[in-house]
């Protein structure tokens, strides 16, 4: 098990979080799951609900469309991001290469969070526009 601070220092490398302060973060690292994934384990499917994001404790979890890679998310990567924000089915699956201990956010958790905790909201806004612009920055 990892300790709300060990939960802490991995959400502070996750690009969305990046604005939401430390005290914050615990709020986010309480409603956190771990779950433990051995190798060849599905995290999830292509087409499932887009439920959850991941953050990658230890071990690495392939990210890939069929047989295309997309990448591979090693400790203190997260993964399935934008399931937080959009209810579309999954564009990709995701299979742990190795032994994984992965921290779970539940969507619903993570939205009774938001609402009952506007610096949270702020942060992942902010995060999320600076994200954007970068975006149009490199389209530009």
């Amino acid at each position: 098990m990892l300790t709300t601070v060990e939960k802490v220092m991995l959400l502070r490398e996750v690009d969305i979080f990046s604005q939401v302060s430390t005290e914050q973060l615990a709020y986010l690292a309480a409603i956190l799951e771990e779950q433990h994934c051995p190798a060849g384990e599905v995290v999830y499917q292509q087409q499932d609900p887009a439920d959850a994001m991941y953050l990658v404790a230890s071990g690495q979890v392939r990210v890939h469309r069929e047989q295309l890679e997309i990448t591979v998310a090693g400790p203190g990567e997260a993964f399935g991001t934008w399931a937080l924000f959009d209810e579309e089915p999954r564009l990709s699956a995701a299979t742990a290469v190795e032994d994984a201990l992965l921290l779970r956010l539940d969507k619903e958790d993570f939205i009774d969070l938001l609402a009952d905790n506007v610096e949270i909201t702020q942060g992942v806004l902010k995060a999320l526009v600076k994200r954007v612009r970068g975006l149009i920055g490199q389209v530009a």
